[in-house]
């Protein structure tokens, strides 16, 4: 309520809003809460507050951290800006560290220019690309691990990752790149999904035979039966068997669920099953070939 006041000189309604957003707040909302706009900037030469971006403050009650910084870019590119890129991915929670800079995409008729700090990307999104979390506007998920994928080094894992946890469907990040051709990173998108398209079993079957001949290691099988199921590659005399995940079939619900009902009945007849990514052969194969060696050893 604009005429209660908190002990501290902050009307109560300001103390609240102040609570509820990291302890970031424009002017118009303080305004709105009674307090005029020269109160607040006299505020800050006395050092109670700060201004991190050009109308938009912070309560010195409150610790500059990842959350109330990408809130005050949210709030400085005001209510049609959405944080995107890796600070939105993290906003998510599909990043552990918060990115150094952050992106936030706005109408191309914006005249924002970037803040230190701060990246500005001028794309008019469509209504499936818009999306709030916690009170501020994000790019939607499958915008945001596509555009995430593209910036951060290790984009494959990140988008193999986002599609093993099922964050997204394929079908959707896909989409999300048809909305986004002739934009800037398309191109780098296009590649992450055409290899993502790619990484289908059998060639992710090659890599693994080839690991395997390399290392010497003998006694497998490919497409081996077992009841009305195919395991991809066994080792029959250790009852070992080995899956193989790509990328491109999480857009498959039908056999998702095929592959688990196969890996249930393996295991309920004593088989020790392992699975793989496309992600495992190509950036961790030492690591694929220890747990294979591990498990025939135990099997003797």
């Amino acid at each position: 309520m604009p005429g209660a006041w908190h002990g501290d000189d902050q009307p109560v309604g300001l103390a609240a809003v102040l609570r509820a957003q990291d302890g970031v707040v424009t002017t118009a909302q303080v305004v709105a809460c009674g307090v005029s706009a020269r109160t607040a900037r006299r505020w800050v030469q006395e050092g109670r507050w700060s201004s991190p971006y050009p109308g938009v403050f912070l309560d010195g009650a409150h610790r500059y951290g990842p959350r109330a910084r990408i809130r005050a870019v949210s709030l400085w590119a005001g209510p049609r800006g959405l944080i995107s890129g890796p600070a939105a991915a993290w906003w998510y929670g599909l990043l552990e560290t918060p990115p150094a800079v952050v992106t936030v995409t706005v109408p191309r008729a914006t005249s924002r220019r970037p803040r230190p700090g701060t990246r500005v990307r001028r794309r008019d999104l469509t209504a499936a690309d818009r999306a709030s979390r916690a009170g501020i506007g994000l790019t939607a998920r499958p915008l945001t691990v596509l555009e995430t994928a593209i910036a951060v080094p290790d984009g494959g894992a990140l988008l193999d990752r986002a599609l093993q946890r099922r964050w997204v469907t394929f079908d959707d990040v896909h989409a999300a790149w048809c909305r986004l051709c002739g934009a800037t990173g398309a191109t780098g998108a296009r590649r992450l999904l055409v290899a993502a398209a790619d990484r289908a079993a059998s060639a992710a079957e090659r890599r693994l035979v080839r690991l395997l001949r390399d290392a010497g290691i003998g006694g497998w099988r490919l497409a081996y039966p077992f009841g009305p199921y195919e395991i991809d590659l066994a080792f029959p005399a250790a009852r070992l068997a080995i899956e193989i995940d790509g990328w491109a079939w999480h857009s498959d619900v039908a056999r998702f669920r095929n592959d688990r009902r196969k890996g249930n009945e393996l295991v309920t007849a004593g088989w020790v099953l392992l699975r793989v990514t496309w992600h495992d052969l190509e950036k961790a194969p030492g690591r694929v070939l220890a747990q294979i060696r591990h498990a025939l050893a135990r099997a003797r």
